[in-house]
């Protein structure tokens, strides 16, 4: 079987408000060249407050560079996120964004670090850099510089732990999020006589069954109607059986394909996709729907679910105007179906963390300003709530909505970690996790695929725990 190559990867899920906007080349650019939007008085005077919560002292050095296909600093229209307030009020901090693109980044920073030229850091919430930037020697363990073990990092240590090789950690978790939400638009719902998923997950009766049905009603390819679109829903809608392809246990990576909950899960995905309800991305260069805007489809009512991570919505109304009237409150989510004989809703989630770059010129530039985060994310949900309702017009529902998610995600979190092996797993998984809904012709049932690939997947999962330290993680 020879599957087609999607021409996008998942994109970056930030902090809040750090809007992701792909550098077309590298470079770099400072803060002052932002576009975004400052915080106002009242909120910077409330992040002043918190400066007592953090460490006296004076940064030899207050820049630090950051490298990825997006930057930190806010882009046009986007609000600075608290966390960056506070590095730049307590420490007159500055962050550089040191700019690439999704496709070059990994050659990037390996080109810098070789060259005697790293960054400081690098983002950690793709879940791609772990362990193979470990084993590779792109970063270095971040144990020396932040004290993991303190009071403000405690609420995290044991998702930190999750990222040790050869005794040592190598992600700075902040937090843990949801990496899909499954937006839609509430005006389609009405015009097709659908109930609002919202409701039906208030009822708990959000689930495969009742997402299948409103799928398969929904398509109508005569007229350019089509349930799914995106990049993502294959993904989301795996991991809501609760097992990840690629799992990690006691520092080893695990193969799950032969997991009965990944049958389950893939069994209902490859009934789903014979139904045709994914827009066809191959008849548009594998693109999404129209220009590959993500969310095109949903403003006009010809898409019924885009699963993406919140920080699609979360963003100016510019960004969000292809979902549909933000002001109007037509654009909904909620969280992806659960299997009906489940009581638990699993969230596929990601941990919002930074990796420290091998030789990082200013490592405690770097623990500084994540230790201005973690201070901002327990001391700014008001300033969160505000900017996402006053600047990008939330409703108080897609507020609590979020809180929701959030909860849920840190309750039964899902953590896939096929992205953070190799380019032999990446080019193997993305043939697996297509498999049962590939678009364009070519799906295949579970049992073919894993006929196909599972020897192929052990070996590389067996090739890299001989890398990895046996050290437990907790």
């Amino acid at each position: 079987m020879k599957l087609k190559r999607l021409l996008a990867g998942s994109f970056a899920l930030t902090m809040a408000f750090a809007v992701a906007s792909c550098g077309n080349s590298g470079g770099s650019s400072d803060s002052k060249a932002a576009a975004g939007k400052d915080l106002d008085e009242e909120d910077k005077a409330t992040i002043s407050e918190l400066k007592d919560k953090l460490e006296d002292k004076e940064l030899a050095n207050p820049e630090v560079k950051w490298m990825a296909h997006y930057d930190i600093n806010p882009s046009e229209g986007a609000v600075k996120s608290p966390g960056l307030e506070l590095f730049e009020q307590k420490y007159n901090g500055k962050v550089k964004w040191v700019q690439t693109t999704w496709n070059t980044r990994y050659d990037d920073l390996a080109n810098a670090v070789m060259g005697g030229n790293s960054p400081d850091f690098f983002p950690a919430s793709d879940m791609d850099t772990f362990p193979k930037g470990a084993i590779k020697g792109m970063f270095d363990p971040i144990d020396d510089v932040i004290a993991l073990d303190s009071d403000l990092w405690s609420s995290t240590k044991e998702s930190s732990d999750n990222f040790v090789f050869n005794g040592k950690h190598y992600v700075a978790v902040i937090d843990v999020s949801p990496n899909f939400v499954c937006v839609y638009n509430k005006t389609t719902m009405e015009q097709n006589g659908f109930d609002d998923p919202a409701e039906l997950l208030d009822e708990d009766k959000w689930n495969w069954d009742t997402f299948k049905t409103m799928c398969t009603e929904f398509t109508d390819a005569d007229n350019d109607k089509y349930a799914l679109d995106g990049y993502w829903y294959v993904s989301a809608i795996s991991e809501t059986c609760g097992v990840p392809l690629i799992g990690l246990e006691n520092g080893q990576l695990v193969n799950n394909m032969a997991d009965p909950a990944v049958e389950k899960v893939q069994n209902f995905m490859y009934e789903l996709g014979k139904n045709g309800v994914m827009f066809d991305r191959s008849t548009n260069g594998w693109a999404t729907r129209g220009d590959g805007t993500t969310g095109n489809g949903l403003g006009d009512y010809q898409t019924l679910f885009i699963p993406v991570g919140l920080w699609g919505i979360e963003a100016p109304l510019a960004t969000t105007k292809p979902f549909g009237d933000m002001e109007a409150g037509e654009i909904m989510f909620v969280p992806m179906p659960k299997d009906p004989d489940s009581d638990t809703y699993y969230i596929s989630s990601r941990v919002e963390g930074y990796n420290l770059c091998h030789n990082a010129p200013n490592p405690e530039g770097f623990a500084a300003y994540m230790d201005c985060l973690m201070v901002a994310k327990d001391n700014t949900q008001a300033i969160t709530e505000k900017t996402l309702k006053e600047e990008y017009k939330w409703t108080d529902e897609m507020y609590d909505m979020r809180t929701r998610i959030y909860e849920m995600a840190a309750e039964h979190p899902v953590f896939n970690f096929s992205a953070g092996v190799s380019a032999e797993m990446d080019a193997a998984m993305l043939n697996v996790s297509q498999a049962t809904m590939l678009t364009g012709g070519g799906a295949t049932t579970w049992t073919e695929c894993r006929g196909e690939y599972e020897k192929q997947v052990d070996f590389i999962v067996k090739e890299a725990n001989t890398k990895i330290s046996d050290t437990p993680t907790n």
